[in-house]
């Protein structure tokens, strides 16, 4: 087998007792989006790509033809983040929104293949503060991000590309359990 897809079996192996976990964050979700609650994503570079995707299966469709639920991609709103950027720095790019766009009882989803990108980081812990359920999918623990959240499923690979692809993977069983429970 090619040593990337080897790889990526072997994280695929080592995460899949954390499959329970991300079909009870999904039922979880399904409560707090069916209730008018709404998630907020954030991530960098690949990460926010996979955020964006979250976003969207839950905007969209994943499976199933249903309603539309409320889900932002904290980085889409270009206006937003580069005048938070250029205004307040690069660290509250997303904490700002998490202030501005959440309310408790609302969920977070931090993804980061390191677990130390300094404005997701400033995300949780605004989180946190606004009574928001923080949680995160990020790459090897433990890692600064992990302390942070309410819940975490680390991947335990060596490479961002193989984090991402595993990460890809959660979010698609999040969303199948999202739809499962509505």
């Amino acid at each position: 087998m090619d040593a990337h897809l080897d790889k990526l079996r072997t994280a695929l192996t080592r995460v899949d007792d954390h499959a329970a976990v991300v079909r009870a964050w999904g039922g979880k979700l399904a409560g707090i989006l069916g209730a008018g609650g709404r998630l907020l994503a954030c991530g960098n570079g690949g990460s926010a790509a996979e955020a964006q995707h979250l976003t969207a299966e839950l905007v969209g469709r994943f499976r199933a033809d249903r309603r539309p639920y409320a889900a932002i991609a904290l980085h889409a709103d270009t206006s937003s983040l580069t005048a938070i950027c250029n205004d307040y720095g690069a660290e509250e790019v997303y904490a700002r929104q998490v202030r501005a766009h959440g309310r408790e009882g609302d969920v977070l989803m931090c993804l980061s293949t390191s677990g130390r990108s300094g404005n997701v980081l400033a995300a949780a812990r605004a989180a946190r503060a606004c009574g928001l359920l923080a949680w995160a999918l990020t790459g090897p623990a433990p890692n600064p991000l992990a302390g942070l959240c309410d819940e975490v499923v680390a991947v335990p690979a060596g490479e961002a590309a193989t984090v991402q692809e595993v990460h890809l993977a959660l979010v698609h069983l999040l969303c199948d359990a999202v739809e499962e429970a509505l």
